[in-house]
């Protein structure tokens, strides 16, 4: 489902992310680990077609990112760790706008409303102007205007800063049905109890470079998560 293939990209002389290479299968949920400036942003953005990147190349089932960049956004979704939106719509008008720029048709886009809006208990607030919404609210948005075109790639940074347990909850368990469902999902988090829980494959990248990825059992063998970042962290280059 994506294929990043010795992603380089620098800012000035430094390597943000340094010849990271990494495969996410259908079906997999694949947790994206590292300390603050480590490189997951920069990586997740080269992925969703944001940011230009110096080297390497990314495809996401099979369709390149550089060389096809509207059909591979066609086929998935990014949601950043703040989400930006257009507050001065209502969160009905916010989610047919998307909806209008992937092209979904009326009756699966106010089925996928009626969903999630359900599931997130937003629905009776998506008359009011997004400027209202507390920062729970707007994540709960824009995790919806995410799925509303039902993407097969979910890209998504800290999706689960700002939304109470509940809605964590829900989100995990949508996330858990989109990949059994043939979906995959790429998402960095420092709640590492999450990524042991919730992730098939995890990747701890360091300084822009990949040290260690595989099944959460190849990484991290009979100690925790916690244990294996902490003690990957404190290593000398």
């Amino acid at each position: 489902m994506l294929r990043i293939e010795n992603l380089t990209k620098r800012y000035g002389d430094k390597a943000a992310v340094d010849h990271l290479s990494l495969h996410i299968q259908p079906g997999e949920i694949y947790g994206f680990i590292g300390h603050n400036g480590a490189g997951k942003t920069t990586t997740l953005k080269s992925v969703a077609g944001i940011l230009p990147y110096d080297e390497g190349e990314i495809y996401i089932h099979d369709i390149s990112v550089k060389l096809s960049p509207i059909e591979a956004k066609k086929i998935m979704a990014y949601i950043p760790d703040n989400p930006d939106l257009y507050d001065f719509m209502t969160g009905v008008q916010f989610l047919n706008f998307v909806a209008d720029v992937f092209g979904v048709s009326q009756a699966d886009r106010e089925s996928r409303i009626l969903k999630y809006g359900n599931m997130f208990e937003l629905t009776e607030k998506l008359s009011d102007p997004i400027s209202s919404y507390s920062h729970g609210m707007q994540q709960k948005l824009a995790v919806m205007s995410a799925l509303i075109h039902d993407p097969k790639l979910i890209l998504m940074d800290e999706p689960f800063v700002g939304l109470d347990p509940m809605a964590a909850h829900l989100l995990k368990q949508t996330m858990r049905e989109i990949c059994d469902n043939g979906g995959a999902i790429f998402f960095s988090t420092h709640v590492l109890e999450v990524a042991e829980k919730l992730c098939d494959k995890v990747a701890i990248i360091k300084d822009g470079k990949l040290i260690r990825s595989g099944t959460m059992e190849e990484v991290k063998g009979d100690a925790s998560l916690e244990d294996v970042f902490l003690e990957l962290e404190a290593e000398k280059d």
